[in-house]
Order: C-alpha cells, then sequence, then structure tokens
C-alpha cells in the first residue's frame, strides 16, 4: 500500500497513563488509537497526508484534562479523541466546547458530558443511563430485590446510585446505600450482614478500594450467599485477575461488545492481541472506532473544525462493533452513538481468565460479510 506523504494532520489523544488514572484502562484505549492511525496511513493517510496522534496523559485529574485541551487546540489539531474517565471527559468536553474544538469521546460514558447541549462534541461509549439499566435488569431477572451500593463520593458514581435506584424502585427494588469512603471493608461486610441485602455493588475505584472490599467479603462467612457486582467494569482487565485470583470471578460488569464481532471487528481483535500480548478489553475497540469514524469524516469534510463538528450527524461509519452514526437522545447533551452492543459479564469461576455473557441488552450486531 502506498505510505502517507506530506504534512500530518494531528489529533489530540487524551488518555490516562499514570496513576490515579485506571492505566491498564489508558494503555488499552491508546492501543485501539493507535492502531486506527497505523492503518489509515499504511492505506495512504487523508487525501495523501498522514494521521499523528499528540498524546497527552490526564491522570484522571479534570484540571490537567484542561489544561491538555488548551494545548492541544494550540497545536493545531483537526479534533480531539479519547479519554476513558467519565469526570475528566466532561471536564476535557466543557473546554473543547468553549474553543470551538470537536472531541469524539471514546469511552466516557456520563449522561451529562457538558452542561447545556453541544455540536461540537460526540460520544461512542453508550450513555451511563442506557448501559446501567441494562445492568439493573439483569439484577432483577436474577431475583436481586435488596442491592447494596459501596459508593465513593463522585459526580459518576452518584449518578449510578440514582440511575439504579430509579429504574430498580419501581419495580419492586431496594438501594441501599453504604459510604465506601468511610467505611472499611470490614465496617462494610458488617453493613451487608445487618440489612439484608442480596447483592452488593462497588461504585469504587480499582485497585482501591474495589480489591480490599472484595477480599474482605469473600472471607466473611456471614456473606457467602451474596452476590458482588461492578457496573463500571472494574474486572474487565488482567490486573483484577491478577490481583483478587479466583476472588475476581463471578462479579458481573458491563462490557460493550457485541456477542460475535463481524469480521472487521475479529481482524481488530486479532492486531490488537498482538500489540497488547493480552485479550484487548473493548476499550481498546473504542479506541479503534474512534480513529474509524475521525478519518472518514476528515476525508468527507477536511480538517476545518467547525465542518468536523458540523459533520457528526451525517456519519455512517462501519466499527468493529456496528455500524456508527450518531444522534441526539433526549436526556444526553452531546451527538451519541445509539447504541453500541452492551453485555453484563463476568469471570468465569472455573476458569477466571475466560469471560461469561449473563445478559445483554440494546446496540446492534456488527455487519455480515
Amino acid at each position: 500500500m502506498e505510505r502517507a506523504e506530506g504534512s500530518s494532520i494531528r489529533i489530540g489523544a487524551l488518555v490516562p497513563l499514570t496513576r490515579p488514572g485506571w492505566v491498564e484502562a489508558g494503555r488499552h484505549l491508546l492501543a485501539g488509537l493507535d492502531l486506527g492511525v497505523r492503518e489509515v496511513n499504511d492505506a495512504g493517510g487523508i487525501a495523501g497526508r498522514p494521521l499523528e496522534l499528540v498524546v497527552r496523559d490526564t491522570a484522571a485529574d479534570p484540571q490537567r484534562a484542561a489544561a491538555a485541551v488548551d494545548e492541544l487546540a494550540g497545536l493545531g489539531v483537526a479534533a480531539l479523541a479519547g479519554e476513558y474517565h467519565s469526570v475528566v471527559a466532561r471536564a476535557a468536553a466543557a473546554r473543547a466546547d468553549a474553543l470551538g474544538l470537536p472531541f469524539l469521546c471514546s469511552s466516557a460514558v456520563l449522561d451529562a458530558l457538558t452542561e447545556q447541549p453541544t455540536d461540537w462534541v460526540a460520544r461512542l461509549a453508550p450513555a451511563q443511563s442506557h448501559g446501567w439499566r441494562i445492568y439493573a435488569d439483569f439484577l432483577l431477572a436474577s431475583g436481586h430485590r435488596r442491592i447494596a451500593v459501596a459508593a465513593q463520593p463522585s459526580v459518576y458514581w452518584a449518578a449510578g446510585t440514582r440511575i439504579l435506584r430509579d429504574h430498580l424502585t419501581p419495580r419492586g427494588g431496594t438501594v441501599i446505600e453504604l459510604d465506601a469512603q468511610a467505611l472499611a471493608p470490614e465496617a462494610v461486610c458488617d453493613e451487608l450482614a445487618g440489612n439484608g441485602a442480596t447483592a452488593l455493588l462497588l461504585l469504587v475505584g480499582h485497585p482501591e478500594p474495589a480489591v480490599p472490599i472484595v477480599k474482605s467479603v469473600r472471607a466473611d462467612r456471614r456473606l457467602a450467599g451474596i452476590m458482588i457486582g461492578a457496573p463500571a467494569g472494574q474486572p474487565e482487565f488482567a490486573e483484577w485477575a491478577a490481583l483478587l485470583g479466583g476472588d475476581g470471578a463471578a462479579i458481573p460488569f458491563l462490557r460493550y461488545l457485541p456477542e460475535r464481532l463481524g469480521p472487521l471487528g475479529a481482524r481488530v481483535e486479532a492486531a490488537l492481541r498482538e500489540r497488547l500480548g493480552e485479550t484487548p478489553s473493548f476499550v481498546a475497540f473504542e479506541g479503534y472506532d474512534t480513529i474509524a469514524v475521525l478519518a472518514e469524516v476528515l476525508r468527507s469534510h477536511g480538517t476545518d473544525r467547525a465542518r468536523v463538528a458540523a459533520s457528526w450527524p451525517r456519519v455512517a461509519v462501519e466499527g468493529t462493533r456496528g455500524r456508527i452514526r450518531f444522534s441526539r437522545t433526549p436526556g444526553i447533551s452531546v451527538r451519541q452513538w445509539t447504541w453500541t452492543p452492551v453485555q453484563v459479564v463476568d469471570r468465569d469461576p472455573a476458569e477466571p481468565d475466560r469471560f461469561r455473557i449473563l445478559h445483554t441488552g440494546g446496540g446492534q450486531p456488527p455487519a455480515a460479510g
């Protein structure tokens, strides 16, 4: 294939690469972004010009992300891509909106990604309200009516608690809040032993305090029958299994993949596996799909920022997990792909490196061919 030549088209990439950011998620996101850029350039680039990824580490810090947006805008990037943490993505989206810089958010799910509706920001990941309602349906279908949530203070965790309560309460469920900031893991166990909950959801950071809470609950004989859940996806990554071993299995979480990948997804999965040296998470696919969308937009509409942002409603791109189109969705402030496939999965206790699909909802199948 012809290699791209000429002056590069820059895309700013926001990725958590150091603590307290979720470094493993950042590594997978960057692997997908990098693979997408490499494939575009191997195919001749954008009208003969190569894509160049200008990466900035957000380290899960909203102020650092906002400063990075300012810097990247000054460097002349055509668009922004990436970010995993919702609160960080919200800061980046607000700054991008203020500067008139297109931002395709790869992974963050917070519904209110901006305070007011904006035409500058689009998102691939499903809104939190969509995915977490599917998770709530899974809980009900599994027979759970009294559900405890161990939550840390955060806009994201508070939104998750509210979504769960609003969906579960009218359907006969009860949500019991435990303050994971104030309660030690052993105290969380004491609360669970006394409140009759049959499920504990971890609305907390990883590895602290998620891992100590799991170890304490698993070791407490009073709680042998309780299900631990992690809708935010903490068990997705290999570090979870490495830290917890068998204790980290049978903890259902949300994952944004179809039951079966189509030809594009299967090819990308193989390439990502080679890059990462492990099974790629859905976050790596989000990174790849982000570049697929931006490359098509740049080919069709050029590098002018206003034209890039104006193109979101006209996007129709075959991604690794289905056909990607953006629309206005009630209650969501940005252009949204409705929807990527959603699964509830867990790690198989008999084989913790294998995932079991427990429940599916939303989304669309990948294209055949």
